[in-house]
């Protein structure tokens, strides 16, 4: 098989890795890969968005495999068009991505089966937004209707940041469109917890369970990211929870969505937040997480590749994933002004001796070579330190020491991922 990976970051560079070691992968192509990559893989200058071009490049390459990491080529119908001409695209089709690149589509989505989600309403002009906030709950939720990055909510302690959380995103549109339309939602308090399935369209397959944290900072301070490092399995999901989330959340959103003629085949990730009174959705993913894919894959003993294609045939079945037992950890090195003004350009230093470690992976997310050939850093989050151990502690800790054995000017990393776990 020939596989084409759509996107350049932390996640795609998992996945990469995890499907070299697919007995029946022969060659991989990654589109415009990071430095990380570029070594590894067959580079492809096609720009993830341009869905023509990579279609082209399949055909004449005959891809047997293409899988889009991010979600914006699975929202503007990658899968569709690679369908269409006969050939392979792993995930959701446009109609069905929706459930990421709308929040307000998800939210009728489940509405009409009963899935447990916050309250919500849903707002399309900032006058009505701003009039509501003045008297709504709070703490409060304010969301980007459409595609941010993973950074178009605003959790709102005071009416100030609902405002300014209202203003930035549907007025100065910070995230452009995605701001045309806003959810202001009901805030949930409990533990978060990321669940990822595989659906062929019929069958649902959990994978392990993982957690990621959002904010900047230690102690869950600081603005939201795109995420700051995960860790898997949660100690939070057991297997009467994993039983739950399929029954009550998944199984009731493919039904729901079976109602408007559509069948969904792709990762479906639910972030969940487990309430005193159940697991409640906070929202969904047509793709995998990032960072909490490097654990993940970290973890996976089974033929990605395999798994991949039974999706795509209809034989998708549990005895297909296979996982390490032991625990797995991510820890994101960012660059210093991440989220909002990264600094980049800065040579990285000593990913070689946290290489040789042992039970150690570090992916690569932003970051490109030089004319020189040296890894400079290239964008916000740069780096997912990734660790396997014998328990959690282990994992983390060996996760932490290859971190510190890497450096690069302005480097931040969280130092308490999973210390809670």
């Amino acid at each position: 098989m020939r596989v084409l990976i759509v996107g350049n970051g932390g996640r795609e560079h998992a996945l990469a890795w995890r499907l070299s070691q697919s007995s029946s992968v022969e060659r991989i192509f990654v589109t415009r890969p990071n430095a990380g990559m570029h070594t590894d893989y067959d580079a492809v200058d096609i720009a993830p968005g341009d869905i023509e071009g990579l279609l082209s490049f399949a055909k004449a390459e005959q891809i047997s495999l293409t899988l889009p990491g991010p979600e914006a080529p699975l929202c503007e119908g990658i899968v569709d068009s690679f369908e269409d001409a006969g050939l392979y695209a792993f995930g959701p089709k446009a109609a069905c991505a929706k459930l990421e690149g709308s929040k307000a589509f998800a939210k009728e989505v489940m509405s009409r089966t009963g899935v447990d989600t916050a309250e919500y309403r849903q707002f399309s002009d900032a006058e009505t937004a701003l009039k509501y906030v003045e008297s709504c709950p709070l703490p409060t939720v304010v969301k980007a209707d459409g595609l941010a990055a993973g950074k178009g909510v605003r959790i709102c302690a005071t009416r100030e940041e609902a405002r300014s959380a209202v203003q930035d995103l549907m007025v100065s549109q910070i995230f452009g469109a995605a701001g045309h339309e806003l959810i202001i939602e009901e805030f949930m308090e409990g533990v978060e917890c990321s669940f990822i399935a595989l659906v062929d369209g019929q069958n649902v397959v959990p994978l392990a369970t993982s957690q990621d944290h959002k904010r900047l900072l230690d102690g869950d301070e600081g603005p939201n990211t795109g995420g700051m490092g995960a860790f898997s399995p949660s100690p939070h999901a057991n297997e009467a929870l994993i039983d739950r989330v399929v029954h009550e959340i998944i199984q009731p959103t493919l039904v729901s969505l079976s109602t408007r003629a559509l069948s969904y085949r792709g990762f479906l990730y639910a972030g969940l937040m487990l309430t005193p009174r159940g697991p409640r959705v906070l929202e969904f993913n047509v793709r995998l997480g990032d960072p909490e894919t490097q654990p993940l894959m970290m973890s996976l003993q089974s033929d990605l590749a395999e798994v991949l294609m039974s999706v795509r045939d209809g034989g998708l079945n549990p005895g297909k994933l296979q996982w390490d037992p032991r625990p797995a950890a991510c820890i994101v090195m960012s660059s210093r002004g991440y989220p909002e003004k990264p600094e980049k350009g800065f040579e990285i230093h000593g990913l070689e001796q946290a290489k040789k470690m042992e039970s150690v992976q570090v992916f690569h997310a932003g970051t490109r070579l030089d004319s020189a050939g040296k890894t400079l850093s290239s964008g916000g989050r740069v780096l997912g330190v990734t660790a396997l151990g014998d328990d959690l502690g282990a994992a983390r800790d060996r996760a932490y020491k290859a971190a510190a054995a890497i450096s690069f000017e302005g480097a931040h990393y969280r130092k308490d991922i999973a210390v809670n776990a």
